[in-house]
């Protein structure tokens, strides 16, 4: 789990050059767009779609703009169709990697990752060949300020989380899928801020790396998250905070 929080710290940093270059956006509008055609358009009853649209607000996306994804999805106004797919493979050190995308062409997006992986060090891999490694959860970031590690336990335990991390400054809380939606809602009705929260797929064993591994790793996840029709990218590394720290202020 350290992995991926430290990873997350890395990508919240970066999160306003990212907003800058029209990535966030356009990824955003992707999912907003594909959860209203799978799931309806109203955000009550729709929970992928609800995810969406915060994390939409999240971003300072336009209230215009989240409306017209909106649409586009549920075929009230034209649109591009995308279809989701997952893809799996290895990172330097046999990191296990899985990638969700969104895409209109399966064919140029595989041919485009099995690129990215052959150029950082990895290797795209079979569908199932890592995926039995990671468990879907709800993630959430709490500032260490707004919250004493006590009082945060007993809010979010009762709502259903089964984990909680101390990374940098922040608390990692973590919890069931189904959870989500009640542990979000204790946190709110306590008065807690929520620095990020979504579902995330959470390996259940690390890699270490360090070194030359460690910066081809993260170019890699760089590299990946920066494809227009990946939407999201996990992995089963752990690399030193500083370390990791210190290679993303070089890059």
């Amino acid at each position: 789990m350290s992995g991926h929080s430290k990873w997350h710290s890395i990508k919240h940093k970066k999160a306003a050059a990212d907003s800058k270059r029209g990535k966030v956006f356009t990824k955003l509008i992707k999912e907003i767009s594909v959860a209203a055609r799978i799931g309806g358009g109203d955000v009550d009853s729709n929970p992928r779609l609800r995810t969406a649209v915060q994390a939409a607000k999240a971003a300072n996306m336009p209230l215009d703009n989240i409306k017209r994804a909106v649409m586009k999805g549920t075929g009230e106004l034209p649109g591009q169709s995308y279809e989701s797919v997952t893809y799996e493979g290895y990172g330097p050190g046999g990191v296990a990697v899985l990638v969700e995308a969104l895409t209109d062409n399966k064919n140029r997006t595989v041919a485009e990752l099995r690129h990215l992986f052959s150029k950082n060090g990895g290797n795209l891999g079979e569908t199932g060949c890592v995926n039995w490694m990671f468990g879907k959860k709800g993630y959430f970031a709490v500032p260490m300020t707004s919250i004493a590690e006590d009082q945060l336990m007993d809010v979010v335990l009762e709502a259903g989380a089964e984990d909680i991390n101390i990374e940098g400054e922040t608390y990692a809380v973590y919890c069931p899928m189904e959870k989500f939606e009640r542990v979000k809602q204790a946190l709110e009705a306590a008065g807690v801020a929520i620095q990020s929260s979504e579902l995330t797929m959470i390996p259940q064993n690390a890699v270490r790396l360090e070194g030359r591994k460690a910066e081809q790793m993260l170019k890699l996840m760089e590299t990946l998250e920066d494809h227009d029709d990946v939407q999201n990218v996990y992995a089963n590394f752990d690399i030193d905070e500083s370390e990791m720290e210190a290679i993303a202020s070089a890059g």
